[in-house]
């Protein structure tokens, strides 16, 4: 029985554009060029932070966070950063009597953005505000202290399968595979993926899915 969803963030329920729009305009280079990148490091497995590390070598990431938010250049993230089902999708969940948290890896400031979004969702959290993150065990254990549910009873929802399909489902949660982002259609067909308990295309699915027989 499932009883919570939870959902990660980046090309799960944001695109992740404006976040690689913003890196580029920061490096100065064109975004084509960061985007092709971050494509390269991702079909090596590699973490995409190393897409900006080819731009500038040795670049410390957190520090130029903190640069960027200095300079009012910061992350930011609005309703049209959100894919079209995403709070069609959460609202029918809910009213289906889930429990509705939105979990990833993302900074406190991400956090703060998106509970200003007020999205219908329980509760909004992230690896910044934890101190720990995808893919650690410890991550998905808090997210069922959080949600306070059994881990078999949470679904948790994402388009990475190294993120957020293999570790979920390590940890004892439920999994589902969303194919759309770079690494949903990337590892779509792969066996990572049907790791999952459901592969879908849209958000819209979980609803039909999860409603009582």
């Amino acid at each position: 029985m499932i009883s919570a969803v939870v959902f990660d963030v980046g090309e799960t329920l944001t695109y992740d554009r404006r976040f690689w729009g913003g890196w580029a305009d920061w490096l100065d280079v064109p975004h084509h060029t960061l985007s092709a990148l971050v494509g390269a490091v991702v079909a090596q497995g590699r973490d995409n932070a190393e897409a900006l590390r080819l731009i500038r070598p040795g670049i410390d990431v957190r520090a130029e966070y903190e640069a960027r938010e200095r300079a009012g250049r910061g992350e930011q993230i609005a309703d049209e950063d959100l894919y079209p089902d995403v709070r069609r999708a959460l609202a029918g969940l809910r009213e289906l009597g889930l429990w509705v948290g939105v979990a990833g890896n993302q900074t406190v400031r991400v956090a703060e953005l998106l509970r200003k979004l007020e999205l219908p969702a329980d509760a909004v959290a992230t690896s910044g505000e934890w101190g720990v993150a995808k893919p650690q065990r410890e991550f998905y254990e808090q997210v069922a202290a959080w949600a306070g549910r059994p881990p078999s009873e949470i679904l948790y929802v994402g388009d990475h399968p190294q993120n957020d399909i293999i570790p979920a489902r390590a940890a004892g949660l439920r999994t589902a595979h969303l194919r759309r982002g770079p690494w949903g259609y990337l590892y779509a067909d792969t066996g990572q993926a049907a790791q999952a308990d459901w592969r879908i295309d849209s958000l819209d699915e979980l609803p039909i899915l999860l409603a009582p027989a």
